[in-house]
């Protein structure tokens, strides 16, 4: 008589034939860096999320290595005092991220390292672009946005990460790092990033709300699918190594007619904070499984048709991969 399987073997065999695989080596983990040192500090209603001064961020960086992850995705905060109109500390020989790119490289060779490329955090107005009497100026800006690249690249950053969606800005950053003898630093172009109400835990830890107004002159309206596409297209057209959807969990339909589109194209999504933090707080109220429920999400994710999955939940799905070994 043919044996009985256990709950575990007939585990097994499912995860063997799943269409879908989800490993390690899709995920990005996202870190928020500050000046100082000795700093690991919890970001109030942001679970499990930390600004680290650059001496933790390594120390912490060697447990994320250990759990088998091996990109990260780096954003800067400053102090307002170091703020100004143009985010000058952005962009700086001396800046913030570009000083925590090299002590990371330097510690952490194997380990790609991706820069955010925006100067939201850095303005003292909040916005992802130079602004003049309330209008943000997309051409002026581009300088500004390929002098942070490149700041990032000769530091040692593996991918640089525009995110401020002005018109041209991969094109610009390109040209700037062949100039700057840095062909070998890729881009991720955050090509379809939407005007989202799911950014709000971001805006805390990162410090980039704006001052006035909101983003939707030049991020995306959500309610437009097809416009994604175009956006994706002038990115590839402009050089981008990778395409990005943004957010994830509530555009999986974009991720999907992006593929369909560009079957070859390497596609990454940011399951972005307030999503994030959706889960999170169902899990504390007893409406789902915190485990089973991220799993689910980001398997459809992929399912989507995403090759990265920029996630604070990241480093939890490599421990729960480590306990079922």
């Amino acid at each position: 008589m043919e044996r009985l399987r256990s709950s575990r073997e007939n585990q097994v065999i499912r995860d063997r034939f799943a269409e879908t695989q989800l490993s390690v080596g899709n995920f990005v983990y996202p870190y928020f860096v500050v000046n100082g040192s000795s700093i690991r500090h919890a970001i109030t209603g942001f679970d499990g999320v930390f600004h680290f001064s650059i001496d933790r961020l390594c120390d912490d960086i060697a447990e994320t290595c250990e759990l088998g992850i091996t990109a990260i995705l780096l954003f800067g905060v400053v102090e307002s005092n170091e703020k100004d109109m143009l985010g000058s500390a952005a962009y700086r020989d001396d800046a913030l991220i570009a000083r925590a790119v090299t002590a990371v490289k330097n510690r952490f060779p194997q380990l790609t390292v991706m820069t955010d490329v925006c100067l939201c955090g850095y303005t003292d107005h909040g916005h992802c672009g130079v602004v003049r009497d309330g209008i943000i100026i997309n051409d002026e800006t581009l300088p500004h946005l390929s002098r942070m690249a490149v700041t990032h690249a000769r530091a040692g950053a593996d991918v640089v990460a525009p995110s401020a969606m002005m018109d041209g800005q991969v094109q610009a950053i390109r040209n700037a790092l062949m100039v700057a003898g840095q062909n070998e630093t890729k881009i991720m172009g955050y090509s379809a990033k939407y005007a989202s109400s799911f950014y709000g835990p971001f805006r805390t830890a990162a410090s980039s709300a704006p001052a006035f107004g909101d983003r939707r002159t030049y991020q995306m309206d959500y309610r437009n699918g097809a416009e994604a596409i175009a956006e994706v297209r002038a990115d590839i057209a402009e050089r981008a190594d990778i395409v990005m959807v943004k957010p994830a969990h509530a555009y999986l339909d974009v991720i999907q007619r992006i593929r369909s589109a560009y079957p070859q194209q390497t596609i990454a999504a940011y399951h972005v904070s307030g999503e994030y933090m959706l889960l999170k707080n169902a899990a504390k109220n007893g409406l789902c499984d915190e485990r089973a429920a991220f799993m689910e999400v980001s398997t459809a994710i992929k399912r989507a048709g995403t090759d990265i999955i920029i996630s604070y939940w990241a480093k939890e799905y490599a421990r729960m991969l480590r306990e079922a070994v």
